[in-house]
């Protein structure tokens, strides 16, 4: 990690205050540098709440999705104070739960139409705070909006169909292959820096290990869940590593610019929800098409 540098003198107010702001705060840490076996157990814990909801009843998995983006979007509200920026809450929350259930009893046009009218809903309660910053606080929301709910509603979007539970489960597993391949391959092989500016602890051997776990999880999962060819699950598999590798750069740029180590703390070992969900957000609607197109629902 290369240390941080002094603020340049800036101009009183503007840009230059948050610049600064930023600048003073703690850069992110790698997560290698976690307390290893707490956040295993974490892992362990929540993986098996979310098998255990898929296998004995599906709605309750989409009921644990929607507890999951409650807290998210806290967690990111809290986060962007740094900015002085103020999305609304409210209808942050309630538009993220909405987007939950419309994409669970509705699909995926109405999951659309939950996003637009929870941006509408952001701007609309925004006015009462009058219009300086307004422009911050509502593209600040809807960021949040599509970051966490939209992108969320694709995991319960995999669940509808009759073998959704299959879905989510093969989609969910390969993204674990993604964190672990590239764990383990860039702790035991990990010498060129990939993206030092926004992760310094990812390496081109992690991402190789990645690719090459979730090509494998792929092709076993789309051979015995779904009948289809092994390649199909290896295109599957590339691809989920992919987005899972950019979501967590994704948030770790998040992250430096804010000037935080962590979203939030309730996750101990991980951080917060948003930084165990990074991966998985951005690799959902990647799996919702992919899935759709290879392995249709019959």
């Amino acid at each position: 990690m290369t240390t941080p540098q002094p603020a340049e003198p800036q101009p009183a107010g503007g840009r230059g205050r948050h610049r600064a702001t930023r600048e003073r705060q703690p850069t992110a840490a790698p997560k290698a540098g976690r307390n290893l076996p707490v956040a295993i157990a974490v892992g362990c814990g929540l993986g098996a709440l979310v098998l255990a909801s898929l296998l004995i009843y599906r709605p309750v998995f989409a009921v644990v999705a929607a507890v999951a983006v409650v807290l998210s979007v806290i967690e990111m509200v809290r986060a962007v104070r740094p900015l002085e920026a103020r999305p609304p809450l409210v209808p942050l929350l309630a538009g993220g739960v909405g987007m939950i259930a419309l994409a669970w009893f509705a699909g995926a046009s109405m999951l659309a139409v939950g996003f637009v009218l929870t941006i509408i809903a952001v701007m609309l309660w925004r006015l009462g705070d009058g219009p300086v910053g307004y422009q911050r606080d509502v593209t600040s929301a809807a960021l949040i909006a599509a970051y966490i709910p939209l992108m969320a509603g694709f995991c319960v979007l995999l669940l509808v169909p009759g073998d959704g539970a299959l879905r989510v489960i093969a989609f969910m597993a390969t993204v674990v292959c993604s964190d672990t391949g590239a764990y383990a391959t860039g702790v035991l092989f990990g010498r060129h820096k990939m993206a030092p500016l926004a992760s310094p602890g990812k390496t081109w051997e992690g991402l190789a290990g990645s690719l090459l776990a979730c090509a494998i999880a792929g092709a076993l999962f789309m051979h015995f869940f779904f009948d289809r060819p092994w390649w199909y699950g290896v295109l599957f598999g590339l691809a989920i590593a992919i987005a899972a590798t950019l979501g967590d750069l994704a948030e770790s740029m998040l992250k430096r610019d804010l000037g935080i180590k962590d979203m939030g703390s309730l996750l101990p070992g991980h951080g917060g929800f948003m930084d165990r969900l990074d991966s998985v957000l951005v690799a959902a609607p990647v799996a919702y098409v992919l899935l759709a197109s290879l392995a249709p629902p019959h």
